[in-house]
């Protein structure tokens, strides 16, 4: 495409879906073209349609100039259907809603809510989706009905396929059609004449045949997502219900899926489980059939190699550690009742299977939740271990494959054999047995064209293995590109053309997903794969499949994490090619895209596979390039601390009596000569000044308080109440827990701002200062320190740990005022004016901290009516970070303020300062410290 060609098609499109639909950064559009594949392209354009109406538009947009697009969501497919080099479509940011519908029986989805969201709704309702994806964190529902997506326990019962009701769903005609209306399937006739006809005719053609109806009815037996579900020409009579359920993974490539309306399944509450070890695979794989007629809800298989990686993190449970791996498989099983009676038969009467199995070591099973969770660490951990210790420079390759169950023993010993033939070490096979389907991982190279080459020899080796056992090239991860080449192998000529004609009449110009799934490149699959170049730690072990999303509080605003690191693997790329212009491109949007909206919050290692804080990440790129100014100006408030923080106080007095217009007018003028990443902006809904920090000596104390500073600076919303340093003192007091306050307070800090913002010089000074008095005041690590902010108590165990190597501060013990109160103070105490109804904000220190249970049981100890939305995210706040850039907070909390305000709440809590402004702001509600609200319940 020539430079005036693509410059017209950004035209067109921001003429047809308006300019903020279309994605302007250079660094985004590279940033969004990765995905959890193995494969790369770099899309043209990106955009962003609003609603199904403005999808009709950019389908009009985008065939005027002969291209293709492709839709993306989570980004965690796995096969390479999610990438293009023309059109990319993110439907994420804005198809998110969900509608809980008859008590959870049935939920409406639009395409970009993940699972997880999902059944955050149907949980309270004892529901949730019947597919249950391990990705279901990140993976949303889009792409759940684009792959047909199971997992672990849903089987072929309970995917998408058997659970989806209805869908509004827009053609590449543009033609948008509800299979929910009595008469979908006369609107499809009157509005679509060509194609409701052409289903007709390929019914017939399909079921005419009876080597094809023997064909589909084998293949669908088994988890099968290659190619197109053409057992829907079998299962439906009416076209527009065999069109609905074509769609069911077709991968994008029939239509846009707008919203999908699911029947929901029960949950069954009461659970145990078991590890199950045998002599090896062919032993563990005879012992299935039984166990699925017991019933069991999973039966996942891990092969030898899987067992020896678990067992170098130290985390799997005794009965592997203490196995001399050889030849060994186990099988991990569970079952599940809705009543403990219900599972307590189930369990017996599988336990009573347990001495006839060709058992090496004894099982049990077992209802605790921790034993269960260090079984299925097992299960769960192998993807962290196998992908995040790869070779630097190398792709991890997820793949899935499905046989007969009585062809997997049989098929898992054939697989090892090719792991050993081609020389991939660590290749582990594990996997749902009781559905005969498998993953297995494998690392490579494809930089390297003698890798290239072996990945080739061996994919076809593998491709004969699999249909050689009667099974399908994909069972729950889809065809992509990966497996398009196989397609025409596994089903025969009759079928494949059949899927030929299907595509041809739902999308006869070729618009949606094109080279996805049907694909005559005989090589195609080997084509565009993702090289990994060296960067950094950080960035290295990445395997871009996008679980950290979902948690990331600058998802809606500029880059996730991946992003971020995509964005660094991008820089290293055009370096490496010799384009400088671009690379300066990149560098300049990634100052304000990657490093200033960055709350450094470290959510995304709570759910990154092979855990990276990408905060850590964006903290020591901005520790490399300090701004000199912002260091010497924090380097010198760290030297004088207590008068900063004294000034700071005072200044937001003096704002808040004055007219707002004048604060406002100086800290704008200030950003404009300074830049706004230095000054903060001042705002109408900042408090007044908060109380100086208390002073307090006790000789009785059993515990040194830490008040922190940022509860000084900032006054309470509205300015009534005590602070929380003052409640928590308060509590102590009514408890009979003695306190004491170290001796210089006014001066000291955690030093997070300094951490946060990569100021070296003010944080040695800080450091230097805090902790010497911190090991005075207690007792030289006698006794635990207590801080009143979360992000606070957090910064001090960080400085304590930073100090490991130099000091004895390390010794240190740091508690948050929550769990202290609630641990040691909440005895203590009589609850005389209890809450009606409170909503909680948790942070991101909280769930560092391990203290959010800790945070609501103080909350359900004063009220009865406590919600935690389940939008909660990180509020951006991040300390100064939402007066820098309000923009980035509005957007973090703009989907959790939409949930709080859809009732009234007597109070609104959380267990920072900062945070609880930035929900202050967001909701139009005084969110106040929960030790506040306990403070004046327990008067």
């Amino acid at each position: 495409m020539t430079v005036t060609d693509h410059a017209r098609l950004l035209e067109d499109l921001r003429t047809w879906c308006g300019r903020d639909a279309v994605v302007g950064s250079e660094l985004e559009r590279r940033a969004l073209a990765h995905d959890a594949s193995h494969y790369l392209l770099q899309p043209a354009a990106v955009v962003r349609p609003r609603s199904a109406g403005d999808m009709g538009n950019l389908f009009r947009a985008v065939s005027r100039h002969g291209l293709g697009l492709t839709f993306r969501a989570g980004g965690t497919s796995l096969s390479g259907q999610a990438v293009t080099d023309q059109v990319l479509v993110d439907v994420r940011r804005n198809f998110r809603e969900i509608a809980v519908l008859d008590g959870g029986r049935r939920v409406r989805v639009q395409p970009g809510a993940t699972v997880r969201q999902v059944n955050a709704r149907l949980a309270p309702h004892g529901r949730r989706l019947g597919p249950d994806p391990a990705s279901e964190s990140a993976c949303t529902v889009g792409g759940v009905v684009a792959n047909n997506s199971s997992g672990m326990s849903c089987g072929t019962q309970e995917n998408t396929y058997r659970t989806l009701e209805s869908t509004v769903f827009v053609l590449a005609s543009g033609t948008t059609v509800d299979t929910a209306d009595p008469g979908a399937d006369r609107e499809l006739r009157e509005r679509e004449p060509e194609l409701h006809e052409g289903l007709l005719r390929l019914r017939e053609r399909v079921r005419s045949d009876p080597a094809s109806v023997r064909t589909i009815e084998q293949q669908f037996a088994m988890k099968n997502t290659m190619g197109y579900g053409l057992n829907s020409f079998l299962d439906h009579d009416e076209p527009v219900r065999i069109l609905e359920h074509l769609l069911i993974g077709s991968e994008g490539t029939l239509a846009f899926v707008a919203e999908a309306t699911f029947r929901t399944v029960e949950i069954l509450p009461h659970v145990s489980t078991g590890l199950l070890v045998f002599p090896d695979l062919a032993a563990a794989t005879r012992a299935v059939p039984e166990l699925v007629a017991a019933r069991s809800a999973t039966v996942e298989l891990l092969d030898a190699t899987s067992l020896k990686v678990s067992r170098r993190t130290g985390l799997a449970p005794r009965q592997i550690m203490e196995l001399d791996v050889v030849d060994h498989a186990a099988l991990l099983v569970e079952y599940r009742g809705g009543t403990p009676e219900e599972e307590q038969e189930l369990s017996a009467a599988a336990a009573r299977l347990f001495p006839a199995l060709d058992l090496a070591a004894p099982a049990r099973l077992t209802s605790d939740p921790a034993e269960r969770a260090t079984m299925w660490t097992v299960r769960k951990g192998l993807y962290t271990t196998v992908a995040g210790n790869r070779p630097s420079g190398s792709n991890a390759l997820l793949e899935d494959v499905v046989v007969p169950v009585p062809e997997l023993g049989e098929t898992c010993e054939q697989l090892t054999a090719l792991f050993d033939a081609h020389g991939y070490r660590d290749s582990v096979i594990f996997g749902h047995a009781k559905d005969g389907n498998v993953h297995f991982m494998l690392n490579e190279q494809f930089d390297r064209p003698d890798l290239l080459a072996r990945y080739e020899r061996f994919t076809e080796e593998m491709v004969s293995l699999v249909l050689d056992h009667h099974g399908s090239l994909k069972a729950e991860h889809g065809t992509g590109r990966n497996m398009a080449p196989f397609v025409r192998r596994q089903y025969g000529d009759e079928l494949y053309d059949v899927m030929v004609e299907l595509k041809r009449l739902v999308d006869p110009g070729g618009l949606l997903n094109p080279g996805v799934i049907l694909n005559e490149d005989p090589a195609v699959h080997v084509r565009h794969l993702k090289t990994a170049p060296t960067v950094e730690q950080e960035v290295d072990r990445c395997v871009e499949c996008g679980y950290c999303e979902p948690v990331c509080p600058s998802k809606d605003l500029t880059l996730t994490p991946r992003q971020r690191i995509v964005g660094r693997r991008e820089i290293a790329a055009a370096e490496e090619r010799g384009d400088a212009p671009l690379a300066a491109r990149l560098r300049a949007e990634y100052d304000y895209e990657g490093l200033q909206t960055c709350a450094v919050d470290g959510m995304c290692v709570t759910a990154c596979p092979v855990l990276i804080n990408t905060g850590d990440l964006v903290r020591r790129l901005r520790a490399e390039d300090p701004h000199p100014v912002a260091d010497a100006g924090w380097g010198a408030a760290a030297r004088v601390w207590g008068a900063t923080t004294t000034g700071a106080r005072l200044g937001l007095t003096v704002a808040d009596a004055l007219p707002a217009a004048l604060p406002r007018a100086a800290t704008s003028t200030a950003r404009a000569l300074l830049g706004a990443e230095h000054v903060p902006q001042y705002k109408d809904a900042l408090p007044a000044g908060g109380a100086p920090r208390p002073r307090r000596r006790d000789e009785l104390a059993e515990a040194v308080f830490f008040p922190a500073c940022i509860n000084s600076m900032f006054g309470a919303p509205g300015g009534e109440g005590a602070t929380v340093s003052q409640a928590f003192l308060a509590l102590c007091d009514r408890a009979g827990v003695h306190v004491t306050v170290p001796e210089g307070i006014g001066s000291l800090c955690c030093g997070t701002p300094w951490k946060s913002k990569g100021l070296p010089t003010g944080y040695a000074t800080i450091s230097e200062r805090t902790l010497p008095a911190l090991w005075e005041a207690s007792r030289s690590g006698k006794l635990p320190v207590v801080c009143d902010a979360a992000s606070c108590t957090e910064g001090l165990e960080t400085m304590a740990e930073l100090a490991a190597g130099s000091s004895e501060h390390h010794a240190l013990r740091f508690v948050d005022s929550v769990e202290f109160v609630a641990d040691r103070v909440l005895p203590g105490l009589t609850v005389s004016r209890p809450v009606g109804s409170i909503a909680l904000h948790p942070t991101c220190s909280s769930v560092h901290l391990g203290i959010t249970s800790a945070f609501e049981t103080i909350a359900r100890t004063i009220s009865d009516d406590v919600v935690v939305p389940a939008a909660w995210g990180c509020c951006a706040y991040a300390g100064d970070r939402g007066m820098l850039h309000p923009e980035f907070t509005a957007s973090a909390t703009a989907d959790e303020a939409r949930e709080v305000n859809q009732r009234r709440f007597e109070a609104y809590a959380s267990l920072n300062r900062t945070c609880e402004q930035g929900m202050t702001e967001a909701t139009g509600h005084p969110y106040r410290h929960v030790l506040e609200h306990l403070e004046q319940a327990t008067r």
